[in-house]
């Protein structure tokens, strides 16, 4: 925030946005945004809304805990590199263990 209000106040105070961009050593385009913008504040940018919910995912995992990546994909219409993402950024092993393949017929 200092850094934006200083760049800024330079531009404003008569100095070229050129050579604010060389004494501060930040980019020209970021100097040109900067005087765009109503707040210098930075932004809280959300998660972005996704076609697979991934707390679905975690629940239909934790239900039927012996199906394929695909089988899940088409569950979900997704492709199965979709679910294999959101089981990573879930923290979720899709690794198989013994005592469900002995239950299985």
């Amino acid at each position: 925030m200092d850094l934006r209000q200083r760049v800024v106040a330079f531009v404003q105070g008569g100095g070229s946005k050129a050579e604010a961009a060389r004494r501060f050593e930040v980019c020209r385009s970021c100097v040109y945004h900067w005087l765009k913008r109503d707040s210098l504040e930075p932004k809280q940018h959300g998660s972005r809304r996704r076609k697979l919910d991934r707390q679905a995912l975690a629940r239909h995992i934790q239900e039927h805990p012996d199906l394929l990546l695909r089988e899940r994909a088409a569950h979900f219409g997704v492709r199965m590199y979709s679910i294999q993402y959101a089981c990573q950024q879930l923290r979720l092993s899709h690794k198989k263990n013994a005592a469900l393949r002995r239950r299985r017929p």
